[in-house]
């Protein structure tokens, strides 16, 4: 009989938001192979006729989904609205455990995705019916330079949950040493980075046309994360260099009108700067497979998902080199510059449209398939969770 592995996300595919928390699906998806996996995801309702808690179930992906919709409150008190959207928040979960404990049993594992309320909550399950749990971290609010990871109480309640977690998983090894130098230690760190379709996101040939090279831009346009605006810039200056390129850009998101805005200005719109907005599955992939390589300008990041996307399409990537992306991105496979460097992306622009095909498609797409499938990754989460339910039935003796 399959052990029952239950999933406790922050963020994660909604009826609002269809994109969040894509990447956690996934490492579900990837556990499924091996064993009876549940999520349960609570999200607020902002609608004024929500109910206080509604509830939805759905099977796919080989998941059972349950998604609990709170309303949100509004007293108009900023922070008695916050103290009362958490008492929903936590009573949502527990409404969610009763359910699946009524329906399945009560699960052997609890896999938290971002802290820190779902691992207090896990805490406590553990507290009350001796279930461990296991998080997968995905935050950059612990790196150098963010000021998002603040206050006594939320750190004193992280770094409690994080030590009795029994594993923890940063999907890089810079994020691990972040955690580690906020005090969240643990003495079973495993750095698991996210799963790729590598399926879908495949390799596909395609003449390209030499007198128009297309390269990619893939974000959710948060101009202040992304630097899209440096990208433009770059781009004028590069437009002035040379004539034989063009660069998509994809995606939609809280600055994407004011960087049209500003490729219209810089007269790059709809001459060597294309806006396609959001694309999804397979017009996400053939947009990847056409690329002769695709760029990022990022200020912070862990390891955006689009970088082993365009690996497993066997297509090289221009990257910032912050976060874990230089722990993937090597000489074999694209080239990593300072952040804010725009004079060193202009000339990696530059150097790539003349060298891009020099770079081994299928040696990048094995990368992918190494370090990234859902084969490999599921894997690995498998025998983390194995080792720990090893060392508690050691315990218990």
């Amino acid at each position: 009989m399959k052990k029952k592995v239950l999933f406790l996300p922050r963020w994660y595919p909604n009826r609002f938001d269809p994109m969040p928390g894509l990447f956690i699906r996934r490492h579900a998806q990837s556990v499924s192979m091996y064993f009876e996996v549940s999520v349960l995801s609570v999200h607020l309702n902002f609608e004024s006729s929500a109910s206080a808690y509604e509830i939805e179930q759905n099977q796919s992906f080989g998941i059972s989904e349950i998604c609990i919709y709170t309303r949100a409150s509004r007293t108009g008190v900023s922070t008695l609205d916050s103290l009362i959207n958490f008492f929903r928040f936590v009573r949502a979960h527990f409404k969610g455990f009763k359910l699946l404990k009524k329906e399945t049993g009560k699960p052997d594992l609890i896999h938290v995705n971002v802290l820190t309320r779902l691992g207090l909550i896990a805490g406590i399950y553990k507290m009350l019916y001796g279930v461990p749990y296991v998080i997968t971290e995905h935050w950059t609010r612990y790196l150098p330079g963010m000021d998002n990871f603040n206050g006594w109480w939320r750190k004193l309640i992280s770094r409690v949950v994080v030590r009795n977690a029994s594993a923890v998983m940063p999907v890089t090894l810079n994020l691990q040493r972040a955690m580690e130098s906020h005090g969240l230690t643990n003495m079973n760190y495993h750095v698991i980075p996210n799963v790729v379709d590598t399926e879908l996101f495949r390799p596909k040939d395609h003449i390209v046309d030499k007198a128009r090279k297309m390269f990619l831009h893939v974000s959710c346009f948060d101009d202040n994360q992304k630097n899209i605006s440096g990208i433009l810039k770059v781009l004028k200056w590069l437009a002035t260099r040379r004539q034989d390129w063009v660069c998509t850009m994809t995606g939609e998101g809280i600055h994407y009108e004011k960087l049209v805005k500003m490729a219209e200005d810089l007269q790059l719109k709809d001459k060597y700067v294309y806006f396609t907005g959001l694309k999804e599955n397979k017009d996400l992939v053939e947009l990847m497979q056409i690329a002769c390589f695709q760029v990022m300008f990022s200020r912070y990041e862990n390891l955006p998902v689009v970088i082993p996307e365009s690996f497993a399409c066997g297509v090289p990537f221009i990257s910032t080199d912050v976060g874990g992306i230089a722990e993937h991105i090597h000489k074999s496979s694209g080239i990593l510059l300072p952040s804010e460097d725009e004079d060193r992306l202009l000339d990696a622009l530059d150097y790539m449209l003349d060298h891009y095909q020099e770079y081994d498609k299928a040696a990048i797409r094995k990368y992918a398939l190494d370090h990234f499938s859902q084969e490999v990754i599921g894997n690995q989460i498998r025998d983390v969770y194995e080792d720990v339910w090893k060392l508690k039935n050691r315990k218990s003796w």
